[in-house]
């Protein structure tokens, strides 16, 4: 296990009715997470809509998220780019902040080559040598895959401590723990793929779904380490439906929406991101009520 844990939430951001960042509902949901399953957090991930966010924005959101949950439970910072000068240039507000960690997607658009890619993460390694990087692998939204041998290369920098992975593909998972040394962190990037991959070699999950089940996926990777992995199963097809169900549109709109239906001040996204539909918003419902989430 990395030590930022097994259970990290990738964090929404709540936004206030006039359109800016909503800082007190940011600090009471950080608390809470930490409360409920949560052994870490990453704030302005693709979760937190970071496309949207302004850098003082984000600088503001790493600081009120870590004053909030304090010094025992770790924050990463969501600072990658496609820009590898201005993801150095944000690592090094998050390092100076004092956070744990930094979160560093795949250069989307501009596509690098894969020495393009090692030396984007190396040099913003290098810079910034005093925070742990976990590289982010998501193929899907950024058009370009992190192969698993330039992964196993960047594993050599002592502050790349771990991946988030979520190509889809369990063969993935399989490749890198046979590349990458038994320290180096593999966390699923997909809810629904957390069980499979744990049971390959993975070490936990940066999730969604945390926000509503924390506690139930800590429960199910415990009762899988311990050796019941009849238990584990059993937690994994029992929120499965919660899984698919926060991705019937595009996230974090479900998500959010799911919050909302709970009480959180969530429901506002930023453009081009829209309010759950009817039809997504009644079959989170649904789901919720199931796994008794909501009344």
């Amino acid at each position: 296990m990395s030590n930022f844990g097994r259970v990290l939430t990738a964090m929404v951001t709540p936004f206030a009715a006039g359109g800016g960042v909503d800082y007190a509902e940011t600090e009471r949901l950080a608390i809470y997470l930490t409360q409920h399953g949560s052994d870490g957090i990453v704030v302005c991930g693709t979760t937190g809509e970071s496309p949207t966010l302004t850098w003082e924005e984000e600088h503001e959101l790493f600081r009120v998220v870590k004053q909030a949950v304090g010094e025992n439970t770790p924050v990463i910072a969501g600072t990658g780019s496609n820009s590898t000068t201005e993801a150095i240039s944000a690592t090094e507000k998050a390092m100076k902040l004092g956070l744990d960690g930094s979160l560093q997607v795949v250069p989307y658009y501009n596509k690098p080559p894969a020495e393009g890619l090692y030396q984007h993460f190396a040099a913003i390694a290098q810079a910034c040598p005093e925070i742990d990087i976990l590289l982010y692998n998501i193929p899907g939204r950024t058009s370009k895959d992190l192969p698993a041998e330039t992964v196993a290369r960047l594993a050599e920098i002592p502050n790349i401590i771990g991946i988030k992975e979520a190509s889809g593909q369990l063969d993935r998972t399989s490749h890198l723990r046979q590349l990458v040394p038994p320290e180096f962190a593999i966390y699923s990037g997909d809810d629904s793929l957390t069980l499979p991959m744990v049971s390959i070699g993975a070490n936990g999950v940066v999730s969604v779904a945390s926000h509503l089940v924390g506690d139930r996926l800590q429960e199910m990777l415990e009762a899988f380490t311990t050796g019941n992995t009849a238990k584990a199963t059993e937690i994994h097809l029992q929120l499965f439906p919660l899984f698919k169900s926060l991705f019937i549109a595009t996230n974090p709109i479900p998500i959010k929406a799911a919050l909302h239906l709970q009480g959180w001040g969530t429901e506002k996204l930023r453009l081009p991101l829209v309010q759950a539909s009817e039809s997504v918003r009644d079959e989170l419902k649904t789901v919720l009520a199931n796994l008794d989430l909501v009344e």
